[in-house]
């Protein structure tokens, strides 16, 4: 497969021993296949065509993944209204623990019960939780989340939230919640979805200012952004601000929800010519470090 040989390529160029990906999708067979009607549909939740490249079986995508040299990558639930996290975590676990490259993730959503589940998560190994405010219709500092957002803090696990307004933006999307949430808990690491896009410009500021906060590739640089509904594209003016954040952007790339080959946004990354370095940071040290890894247990 020419994308398989074109992923292996580029991190063997760089020296790596493989890729880490902090933003790829695996979820329950009925989950999935609800998630994807809504991209096959292209909706009022993803405004366009969206055509969805891998569809093959979950073992499939595993094998895909593996052979690419993806050491290590997320399944990120995510919980789209009250009492289904707990379904969606321990399915996740579940996986996790028959598949050796994938991460420990969870979710959560505001509702009295997080304040419980949320430190067992993270005391039985959670490495990574998501968030989606669009499809969960919330704002991230709604106060049934103020003592989940104490235990993150202290524990340090990383939350992907997807925050911004793309595809589509609703009243519970853009920086101002997450701008609330980092006043008030500003050890929080919190991982950027798409660089927070299409308000890359404001998420990126909260990444300078609060040194929790991380910005997710995925999607993100791609020209499929760019001819959306609107241009989500992260503005090329912004890219060389990303050369002091070099230890804070990680490599993403919202697997298997691709209308392209995988290996093209690895591509479109390089293509913003910050150096190889920076691509390393970005590909393999920087989630090392975001997970509490070493490339040993990787």
């Amino acid at each position: 497969m020419t994308d398989v040989a074109d992923v292996r390529s580029f991190w063997k160029d760089l020296g790596l021993p493989g890729l880490m990906d902090l933003h790829v999708h695996f979820l329950p067979p009925s989950i999935e296949r609800a998630v994807w009607k809504v991209f096959d549909e292209g909706g009022e939740l993803i405004g366009r065509e969206w055509p969805i490249l891998y569809r093959g079986t979950a073992a499939e995508r595993v094998a895909f993944l593996q052979e690419c040299g993806i050491r290590g990558f997320s399944t990120l639930p995510y919980a789209h209204k009250p009492g289904v996290a707990g379904f969606l975590n321990d399915w996740s676990r579940d996986f996790a623990a028959e598949v050796p490259e994938a991460l420990r993730s969870a979710t959560f959503y505001p509702e009295p019960e997080a304040a419980g589940y949320v430190p067992a998560l993270v005391a039985d190994g959670v490495e990574i939780f998501k968030l989606h405010l669009q499809v969960g219709s919330f704002h991230l500092d709604d106060p049934l989340l103020d003592p989940v957002w104490a235990t993150l803090a202290d524990a340090g696990t990383p939350v992907m939230v997807h925050a911004g307004s793309g595809p589509v933006g609703t009243s519970y999307t853009g920086p101002a919640s997450t701008a609330r949430v980092l006043a008030r808990f500003p050890r929080l690491r919190l991982v950027i979805a798409h660089m927070g896009s299409p308000e890359c410009s404001d998420f990126l500021a909260l990444a300078e200012e609060y040194d929790g906060v991380h910005l997710d590739t995925s999607m993100a640089f791609t020209d499929f952004f760019a001819e959306g509904p609107h241009d989500g594209r992260f503005p090329a003016d912004l890219v060389p601000r990303l050369r002091d954040l070099q230890g804070r952007v990680v490599w993403g790339s919202d697997f298997p929800t691709l209308p392209f080959a995988y290996a093209e946004q690895l591509g479109w990354l390089a293509e913003l010519d910050l150096g190889d370095e920076w691509l390393r940071d970005v590909c393999w040290h920087n989630s090392l470090r975001l997970l509490g890894r070493t490339a040993a247990n990787s």
